[in-house]
């Protein structure tokens, strides 16, 4: 190899999809028209049915920056790791393949972490909930004002206010040094909201992390299947686990004593113990009502949900409303509410997602 030539991109974007034939090819050109050239795409078909994996080959046909895999389906964690397995950029940043970046967002990322020798960069991002089939849809910003936090305490500190903002919790607004996650052996695992834990797996002795304020990740809800919409049978117990981890992290990190860390931890938990209440209301779910009611007394009732409206301080007379059946341990109202939630969820996604933004 010549004198001075590199052997390694500076970014491996990994892009997992799964039956996105009307999304991903958006996807795959906003990263090629990043204003970072130095760049290998990896784009895993993960199996589809539909002409998705034609697409990404259309795609791939003329960039020999982009690669693709064409594996059985296997889920979207095994199609993370694949892309891991063959990644060789100094950083990683994941895509979903229905969302899209903006031009300068690895240009300014990568600046951002060289500059400052960092492990991690974060970003701002865009939700965007489309409503109906048009194109008409509303922008939700989230972020917090630009930091560097040069020591694990001091991130540790900021790390509730981050959560808090919805930043620590998806891989995709992220920079990540791929040499770091080979060196700790982190790999998504096969679970139902797979990127959590291996967020959660980097960031808990990691060193240096820097924050911008600037959005450049657009995270879309517009599908009617998107996993968020479903009936899930095992989402409290899902939401439970998580909760186990958040409890271990701050544990790990010494702060479980620390009372914003704990009131953004346990808000946290009552707020997704709602979306399990509504998951139990959800149309989909067809168990009787008396089991449908004994299933929310069981989550209301317990010392972890009676400790979590205790210390959680909700920033929304709306919220403080929804948590009231809880604090009376009223399985009956906490039902109605949960049913009543399902419904503008499933009949006005626009009044459901500004009544979320503002919880």
């Amino acid at each position: 190899m010549p004198l001075g030539v590199k052997s390694y991109p500076m970014v491996s974007v990994i892009i997992p999809a799964y039956n996105v034939e009307d999304y991903v090819r958006r996807a795959i050109e906003s990263v090629q028209r990043q204003t970072l050239s130095d760049f290998e795409l990896l784009v895993v078909d993960d199996g589809s049915t539909d002409r998705t994996g034609d697409i990404i080959r259309q795609c791939t046909r003329h960039d020999l920056r982009i690669v693709d895999y064409h594996p059985q389906n296997g889920g979207a964690p095994a199609a993370r790791n694949l892309a891991l397995d063959h990644a060789r950029g100094k950083y990683v940043f994941f895509m979903d393949a229905d969302d899209w970046a903006e031009p300068s967002m690895l240009l300014e990322l990568v600046e951002l972490a060289e500059r400052n020798y960092l492990d991690l960069a974060v970003a701002g991002f865009y939700i965007e909930t489309y409503y109906g089939k048009g194109e008409e849809h509303s922008t939700e910003k989230k972020s917090r004002p630009s930091a560097i936090y040069p020591t694990q305490h001091e991130f540790r500190v900021a790390a509730a206010q981050l959560f808090d903002e919805n930043l620590l919790y998806t891989p995709w607004n992220k920079l990540f040094v791929r040499e770091r996650i080979e060196r700790l052996g982190i790999r998504f695992r096969n679970t139902f909201w797979d990127d959590f834990p291996f967020v959660l797996d980097y960031i808990r002795d990691v060193e240096r992390v820097g924050v911008t304020e600037k959005a450049y990740y657009h995270f879309i809800r517009k599908r009617e299947d998107s996993e968020t919409s479903r009936w899930r049978p095992d989402m409290y117990q899902k939401r439970e686990e998580e909760h186990d981890w958040m409890l271990d992290l701050y544990r790990h990190w010494g702060l479980e004593g620390d009372p914003v860390s704990m009131e953004v931890v346990q808000r946290r938990y009552v707020e997704r113990l709602i979306g399990c209440i509504e998951n139990v209301c959800n149309p989909a779910c067809d168990l009787p009502t008396t089991e449908k009611v004994s299933l929310i007394d069981d989550m209301i009732s317990s010392d972890r949900a009676q400790l979590a409206v205790e210390l959680a301080k909700p920033r929304s007379r709306m919220m403080r409303t929804m948590l009231a059946p809880i604090k009376r341990k009223n399985a009956q109202l906490a039902y109605h509410e949960g049913r009543f939630i399902s419904f503008v969820k499933t009949h006005n996604t626009r009044v459901f997602s500004s009544l979320k933004a503002k919880r």
